[in-house]
């Protein structure tokens, strides 16, 4: 009979009462626990360790919760209850690492082309920038600024719409570090990596494809799915890809540690 494991249960009670009690105290409790962009004006250092117990719906919180009982109690009750823990948290850190590492390099390409803009005005400068930041920030009335700055830029690098451009630059670069991440997403797939390194051959039934998958078949292909989202950054996606990533990365690092340097541990 299949039983929730200790820690599983503890970890299950704190999100989902974290859950509840932002809830209650509402967005301003939510935006203080989430994890922003350490150069934020938001940031402070406690998000590190609160984020990973928030969750931005009902949704969210029940895909993490779900998986985190049905994989994770198979990999506590190998490991143990202390192990388990330590994993658990070492993948959310990760996750939260390889996200902020991957939020530099998208926010530092934003930022030198604001410069060189500010340096040298190019409506090509300008253009390459607007690809790499999310115009879904803006309003309607901002989007056609925009678009009229872009075109008024092509025809002239003069007067006042460099300003304007240069503005907003440094508006959407702003809008871009003070969005914040939540979820225990990337400790789930930390242990949905340990799941299928430790039961590679068992079989998967998930919910929306009711097809028995093999783990050391659908956690590779999930990871390939999630790679693609990640760099791709489509607007319609506002899911902390390179989190997830991160998550069963640094498991797969850890797992590898543990191999190396514990003659008892196996992987089948």
């Amino acid at each position: 009979m299949f039983q929730i494991t200790p820690v599983v249960k503890s970890l299950l009670i704190l999100n989902i009462g974290f859950f509840l009690v932002t809830m209650v105290l509402g967005q301003g409790a939510s935006n203080a626990l989430a994890l922003y962009y350490f150069q934020s004006e938001n940031f402070r250092f406690y998000q590190i360790a609160t984020h990973f117990f928030m969750h931005a719906g009902f949704m969210h919180i029940f895909f993490n919760m779900y998986a985190l009982v049905m994989f994770g109690s198979y990999v506590e009750k190998l490991w143990g209850g202390k192990k388990f823990l330590f994993y658990y948290i070492f993948c959310a850190l990760g996750a939260a690492i390889l996200h902020t590492a991957y939020t530099y390099y998208h926010i530092s390409g934003m930022q030198e082309l604001a410069v060189a803009f500010r340096d040298m005005p190019d409506a090509n400068t300008f253009t390459k920038f607007l690809g790499k930041a999310n115009l879904d920030f803006l309003t309607t009335e901002g989007k056609n600024l925009v678009s009229n700055l872009e075109s008024a830029l092509r025809k002239s690098t003069n007067g006042e719409a460099v300003q304007q451009a240069y503005s907003i630059m440094q508006e959407l670069i702003g809008m871009e570090m003070n969005i914040p991440i939540v979820g225990a997403s990337g400790a789930v797939y930390g242990i949905l990596v340990a799941f299928g390194l430790l039961f590679p051959n068992a079989e998967l039934m998930l919910i929306f494809l009711p097809i028995p998958i093999k783990a050391k078949y659908f956690i590779p292909v999930l990871m390939v799915i999630e790679f693609i989202l990640g760099v791709n950054q489509y607007s319609w996606d506002n899911i902390a890809h390179f989190a997830h990533l991160g998550g069963a990365l640094f498991g797969i690092i850890l797992i590898l540690f543990w191999t190396k340097n514990d003659q008892s541990y196996r992987i089948n």
